[in-house]
């Protein structure tokens, strides 16, 4: 039996999410017309043997969830249970707090993936990989590649290049170390438990503050366990081609949705919408949600996620974005590399456009940066336009490179502002 583990961290992360997450968990943020988390856990049902599905944060329970969990476990019927913890307690602390639970039914192999992965998840490549490693108490890493400057920003791997053994692991170093990184998505067998409680015993021993172990339940994969356990024969890298990033923006919000979707040609071409008679023109990938009333005028694409009750005018336009559930697009508007988020409305002939931060094409393996808010003169650094909830964009006015916190009406246009 093989279960999974998907730690969903809680409201104190997220923090460059906002104001997106303000509404919502992050985790249940929608990327191409589907929760975060549903895209994990959708590969996972896929797993042969797979027989749970465990989230483990500290979000307090709420209706949202819950009623997430409940659609997913009947769509895929694997069972899925929330574990909350009572205060962050790290990506390993988390995993060993709850260990019981994780171990009951005795599983050969556990799956760990955070949330904030988006990638097309190759799991039942990395458990064959996995088994043909080690001796069965041994643990893998999924890899993929980053330049040699970005790969600074992530947990960096020196394997061997024969056995994929990791001989040295670093997280986040100072200098470079190597261009393979750590993908955020582990398999291990429960003899991991016995290294992190090894751990676990270390912090109850000491009296050190420590800024990253504020209390002596926190414990990090990365650092406590990754680290200590490289050159011992007991830990494996899985390298992975395919695409991956994280979504720690809004900006890498609109990136994975434009991966997401052009998976769906493989995966689920049916929610992909396309061209024909009393239609809206498609251009590219564009998912619609069956509720949504799209004007055959409209056009739309490429990359664009349609949500749920939205409605669309006559002669709007929208590329590289995301509408949310119950916002309005009026006539003629214009909606670039944008996130508009629930029950917004945008105004006849506005214009909502935004700034891509995309990847160096010129660079293989090159990962989306995340610009720092402000530049060093203070100023908004361009980036993707966002729209927060309930907001009102009267008609003929231009949002450019900004972000517009929840529950405002704007009375005039606005570049490169936060607007409180």
């Amino acid at each position: 039996m093989i279960k999974a583990v998907i730690l969903i961290g809680g409201p104190m992360k997220g923090t460059r999410f906002r104001p997106l997450s303000l509404e919502l968990p992050k985790p249940l943020f929608p990327v191409a017309g589907f929760p975060m988390v549903y895209h994990h856990i959708e590969a996972c049902s896929q797993v042969p043997d797979l027989k749970e599905i465990l989230l483990i944060g500290f979000y307090q329970p709420n209706e949202a969830l819950t009623r997430f969990i409940a659609n997913a476990q009947s769509e895929f019927s694997v069972h899925i249970r929330y574990l909350q913890e009572f205060t962050a307690l790290g990506t390993a602390g988390g995993l060993y707090h709850f260990r019981d639970q994780i171990l009951g039914g005795n599983p050969e192999y556990f799956f760990v993936l955070n949330s904030d992965v988006c990638c097309d998840f190759p799991l039942q490549e990395m458990l064959t990989f996995h088994r043909g490693r080690g001796n069965g108490g041994h643990f893998t890493i999924m890899a993929t590649e980053a330049t040699r400057q970005q790969a600074l920003n992530y947990g960096c791997i020196v394997e061997n290049k024969d056995t994929h053994e990791v001989l040295h692991y670093v997280e986040k170093p100072e200098t470079f170390i190597s261009k393979l990184i750590n993908a955020g998505i582990y398999l291990f067998s429960p003899a991991i438990f016995k290294h992190i409680k090894v751990v676990f015993q270390r912090n109850q021993e000491t009296t050190d503050y420590d800024l990253y172990h504020p209390t002596k339940e926190v414990i990090r994969l990365e650092q406590d366990i990754f680290a200590p356990l490289a050159g011992t024969g007991e830990l494996y890298v899985y390298f992975t081609t395919r695409f991956w990033s994280q979504i720690k923006s809004a900006g890498a919000a609109i990136y994975a949705n434009r991966h997401y979707l052009n998976i769906y040609h493989r995966t689920h071409p049916d929610r992909l919408s396309n061209n024909g008679e009393k239609k809206p023109k498609i251009v590219g990938d564009v998912f619609i949600h069956p509720t949504a009333v799209v004007h055959h005028s409209a056009t739309l694409g490429p990359n664009v996620t349609v949500g749920k009750n939205v409605t669309i005018g006559a002669g709007v336009r929208v590329r590289e974005s995301m509408i949310l559930e119950g916002s309005v697009l009026e006539d003629h508007c214009c909606i670039l590399y944008s996130i508009i988020a629930w029950n917004g409305v945008v105004g006849n002939w506005a214009r909502v456009e935004g700034t891509p931060n995309d990847p160096n094409p010129n660079k293989p393996f090159a990962k989306l940066d995340i610009p720092e808010l402000f530049s060093d003169e203070g100023k908004l650094s361009p980036s993707i336009t966002v729209i927060g909830s309930n907001v009102h964009i009267p008609g003929e006015v231009i949002v450019l490179n900004s972000v517009v916190l929840p529950h405002k009406e704007l009375g005039r246009s606005c570049k490169n502002q936060i607007m409180l």
